[in-house]
């Protein structure tokens, strides 16, 4: 029951990869001025720069107090998916919203994913006209959590215009995604359960050579042992946002096995497609080399 609940909600706070791909609206919070919820020390859209293309780099940052943390994309079993509606921006054709490595944590016996103490994720703006500024406004849902987990729905104003200024946080949160390798790595056998699909990948690893895998051992500067995981493998489908299991994970050597469950709003059997897949690995701490992703994975 309790994922028949959680794939009903999932698609209703949807992702964004781009602009124009599957945007929920999000009401305006009753009183724009109200103080933020606890937890949330200041958020805001950071202006960044333009390319000599037009395109621009700006980014949202969010900061939370100690011991706080906000969801990644996916947010776990545990977590609370994010949305970001861009749908009543200006003079814009395309939005990606970029993710920084996130860290695994361990929520009363399940996973959960994200970001402690704030998060920067870059946005990469394509104006409809070059020439002229770029209006962007955010309808923002998102989950931030201690020992209570409070809804925060803010909406979030930027005009970005002129050639703008470096900033180091955006530049570092760039560096800071997961490190894409070829699919060839991983094949994923697809099949159908009562409520949804299973995937069950195998992985072989680059570079590993110990229990943990070159790359994705642990490191000092990650999560205190008793919240961080060694390693965390996500699933993901990148054109239909949707509920996804914890995977079930084993380890051999430099070969990892793991299975979760996609469960759709209506729950039952749908056409997978194996190129729509990502998997991205975690290692404990939030640093670039410790993370890879995968885009898509055949068949054995």
């Amino acid at each position: 029951m309790l994922r028949q609940i959680a794939a009903l909600v999932a698609p209703l706070l949807v992702l964004v990869s781009g602009f124009g791909a599957g945007q929920a609206e999000i009401p305006p919070p009753p009183d724009a001025g109200a103080p933020l919820p606890p937890g949330l020390v200041s958020a805001e859209i950071a202006p960044g720069w333009q390319d000599a293309n037009g395109r621009r780099t700006a980014a949202l940052k969010l900061v939370l107090d100690p011991g706080w943390k906000t969801y990644w994309r996916v947010p776990g079993e545990a977590g609370v998916p994010p949305s970001l509606d861009f749908s009543e921006s200006e003079n814009l054709k395309n939005i990606e919203v970029i993710w920084p490595v996130p860290q695994a944590f361990d929520q009363n016996g399940m996973r959960s994913v994200g970001y402690l103490g704030g998060m920067v994720l870059p946005l990469r703006i394509t104006p409809a006209d070059p020439t002229r500024p770029v209006v962007l406004h955010l309808g923002l849902g998102i989950g931030i959590c201690h020992d209570i987990c409070v809804p925060a729905d803010l909406v979030l104003s930027r005009t970005l215009d002129g050639p703008g200024a470096a900033d180091a946080t955006i530049s570092q949160a760039l560096d800071a995604v997961p490190h894409r390798v070829d699919s060839a790595i991983a094949h994923c056998r697809i099949e159908p359960i009562a409520d949804g699909m299973r995937v069950t990948a195998r992985i072989v690893l680059p570079g590993a050579g110990r229990k943990t895998g070159a790359g994705l051992a642990p490191s000092p500067g990650s999560a205190p042992p008793d919240t961080a995981r060694e390693t965390a493998t996500l699933f993901e489908l990148r054109s239909q946002p949707m509920w996804t299991s914890d995977p079930v994970e084993t380890r051999d050597g430099a070969v990892l096995e793991a299975s979760a469950d996609f469960v759709p709003a209506t729950p039952k059997p749908f056409d997978l497609d194996p190129g729509d897949l990502r998997i991205t690995i975690l290692g404990p701490g939030p640093e670039p080399s410790r993370a890879i992703e995968i885009d898509g994975c055949p068949a054995p």
